[in-house]
């Protein structure tokens, strides 16, 4: 006996159902909320205070690209990029200095170090200031001789004064460089026949830079700053610039205002090479560069002009 089974009385053929959508809810951050209405509220009762204070700050647009400030600002300039010139060569000679096997060389290095970091830069310009106290000529045979008083110009100290104690700095920073290369990389450059020289010049140095170069720019912009102690040496730098305005035009508060203003632009436009310099030392170290801040906005222009669903 056979049993005719209707197929058309059975379940519908329809495949099965899948699984439910995942309704993701983003998490809220109410925390970021809180901070960032506590840090406008407290930015802007700051910006209250000195609104309300008596403070002309209509003077400081007048003197802002005075000449006399504009000349302080190229002093500024030229004195941080010769005094860290004198500091980045000294500080790698130091260097390689402290890391000889020679006992002598590596103690003098260490001394150097000991003394210029030990000692405040304050004290180090005056001190340039009146070595005439100490040399009351200074002579080089056939080729200089001059009172000292005459040869120390406040620029001479404020050049000396700054360099040789960032070469103090930058002797630590470049041995720290030195020290993160592989000892691997020096042996086989041995091996090879070359040189110790030509091993630290084209093996040791170029691997060194990805991590000499942050602390360095560091160093830029820290110099750039600490100019200003030499208004003490009486060279007219930006601060010393606005210091004499200050005294001539009644203003001496709204010239301090001036000069940070100043040394803020300084150090934004320093803070953005030292970012491009970096991320061209970061090229060896990982896969894809981070993008640069043109780049992150150009990329968002695009994503706000495509349609959403697809693809512009």
């Amino acid at each position: 006996m056979t049993v005719d089974i209707d197929k058309t009385t059975g379940p519908a053929d329809t495949p099965p159902a899948g699984p439910e959508a995942i309704k993701a809810i983003p998490v809220r951050h109410y925390g970021r909320y809180v901070s960032a209405v506590v840090a406008l509220a407290l930015l802007g009762g700051i910006v209250y205070a000195f609104s309300q204070g008596k403070i002309n700050w209509g003077t400081i647009p007048d003197y802002f690209f005075d000449d006399r400030i504009l000349s302080g600002v190229g002093k500024t300039l030229l004195l941080t990029v010769l005094a860290m010139a004198i500091g980045i060569v000294g500080g790698i000679l130091l260097a390689v200095m402290r890391l000889s096997k020679n006992p002598v060389t590596s103690s003098i290095a260490w001394f150097y170090i000991w003394f210029f970091r030990g000692t405040p830069v304050l004290v180090q310009l005056i001190v340039w200031f009146n070595l005439g106290l100490v040399f009351e000529y200074i002579n080089l045979g056939p080729f200089y001789k001059d009172e000292w008083s005459d040869f120390m110009t406040p620029f001479l100290t404020a050049l000396l004064g700054l360099g040789l104690n960032e070469a103090a700095y930058m002797a630590e920073i470049c041995r720290a460089g030195l020290l993160s290369v592989d000892e691997g990389q020096t042996e086989a450059s041995h091996a090879l026949g070359m040189s110790h020289a030509k091993t630290l010049r084209r093996i040791v140095v170029p691997q060194a830079m990805r991590v000499i170069v942050p602390p360095t720019g560091n160093e830029v912009i820290n110099m750039l700053k600490t100019t200003s102690l030499v208004s003490v040496v009486q060279y007219p730098e930006l601060l010393r610039a606005a210091q004499d305005i200050g005294q001539t035009s009644g203003a001496p508060a709204e010239m301090l205002f001036l000069a940070a203003a100043w040394y803020l632009l300084l150090t934004s436009v320093f803070s953005i090479g030292q970012y491009y310099l970096e991320r061209y030392y970061a090229k060896g170290s990982t896969r894809q560069l981070p993008p640069t801040p043109w780049q992150k906005v150009k990329a968002n222009m695009l994503s706000l002009g495509r349609p959403k669903g697809g693809m512009a």
